[in-house]
């Protein structure tokens, strides 16, 4: 009798031990539920940063496009090892063009297609912020598109389309589409980009300046049109222009123009008055590349704004050549088939978002 008097008062004292491990792990649990989790803290400023990267290709011959002179089999060689180096240049370049952190959005031009932006966004600097890609295939000729990277800890893609350029009067010429995005930051902060890279000077400034002219003409429309809809719509546009500020494309018919007058604002038309540019040619520097913000974001009250003349073009010495008599020049990748081993023929420009 008495050992099952035991066994009983041991059974009471377990099943209660239980109990109260049960009830404390409930407890726990509960806790850990309701209590506030610790969210990052918000980003007070951000850079929008603008970069064409001089033909940025992977070294694979694909049957029926237009890659195979960045190929090994190919006059310039170019071959793993070369296309390794310049994806940790370019990401060198972006993760140090300011000191506001990580850039919160990146433009890019002459990017071969989806492929290489993986590559690049997952080299050893990048990798960390786990960018978010925009692209689409363009028709241009030699077959180079421009594409759009975003931090998702910043920016949410809310939709994105490209804006095709047709030329009536020269129907079998190809050039870049214009990617235009619309991103959502925080509730209700909305910014609407586009990224543009611009029918080149080729066969000089006069003779090819309509081509621009005409694609200043399309995106302005662009412009007009969400303007319509909200005159405070928050607008971002950057590219390689072939043009700069002052010229008739982004001066006259895009209506960038520098200060706080009128609906587009050039970040950078100072800066090139200056003689302040961002390609080198026969001895003069030429601001090809432009950063352009509309009204509001010089005078919004809530969200992210940023200031007039507030463009910069970022260079550091490694990213620089100098010749013989001392002049100094974007170190690009190649000079024709000569492989000189640098980053871009541009430098990259840039401005700072504010909240």
């Amino acid at each position: 009798m008495l050992p099952n008097i035991m066994k009983l008062l041991l059974a009471v004292k377990y099943n209660r031990f239980l109990f109260l491990m049960l009830a404390a792990g409930s407890l726990l649990l509960i806790n850990s539920c309701s209590a506030p989790r610790k969210s990052a803290p918000e980003v007070k400023a951000t850079s929008v940063v603008f970069y064409n990267v001089e033909n940025l290709f992977d070294t694979i011959n694909n049957q029926g496009e237009r890659d195979f002179e960045f190929s090994p089999e190919s006059p310039k060689k170019w071959n793993t090892e070369r296309y390794n180096k310049k994806l940790n240049d370019i990401s060198h370049v972006l993760m140090d063009v300011d000191t506001v952190g990580e850039p919160g959005l990146i433009g890019m031009a002459e990017i071969e297609d989806q492929a290489v932006l993986n590559d690049l966004v997952r080299t050893k600097r990048m990798a960390p912020v786990h960018y978010k890609i925009i692209h689409e295939e363009s028709p241009d000729y030699r077959g180079i598109d421009v594409a759009l990277l975003y931090r998702p800890d910043i920016f949410k893609e809310i939709s994105h389309t490209v804006i095709g350029i047709h030329f009536k009067d020269d129907p079998d010429y190809h050039t870049r589409d214009i990617l235009y995005a619309k991103l959502l930051s925080g509730k209700h902060d909305t910014l609407n980009v586009f990224v543009n890279h611009w029918p080149s000077r080729l066969g000089g400034l006069k003779k090819s300046q309509p081509k621009r002219v005409f694609v200043a003409s399309v995106l302005r429309a662009q412009v007009d049109s969400l303007l319509a809809i909200n005159p405070r719509t928050k607008i971002i546009i950057m590219g390689d222009m072939n043009d700069e500020p002052e010229n008739k494309s982004l001066f006259d018919v895009l209506k960038a123009i520098p200060g706080t007058d009128g609906t587009l604002h050039s970040l950078l038309y100072q800066a090139s008055m200056q003689g302040k540019g961002t390609y080198y040619f026969r001895g003069n520097w030429n601001m090809l590349d432009n950063l352009v913000v509309s009204h509001d974001l010089l005078t919004a009250k809530s969200g992210w704004s940023t200031v007039p003349a507030s463009g910069m073009v970022f260079h550091e010495k490694w990213m620089e050549y100098h010749n013989k008599q001392g002049e100094m020049a974007p170190n690009r990748t190649y000079g024709g088939s000569n492989y000189y081993g640098g980053i871009s023929d541009h430098f990259p420009v840039y401005f700072i978002l504010h909240r």
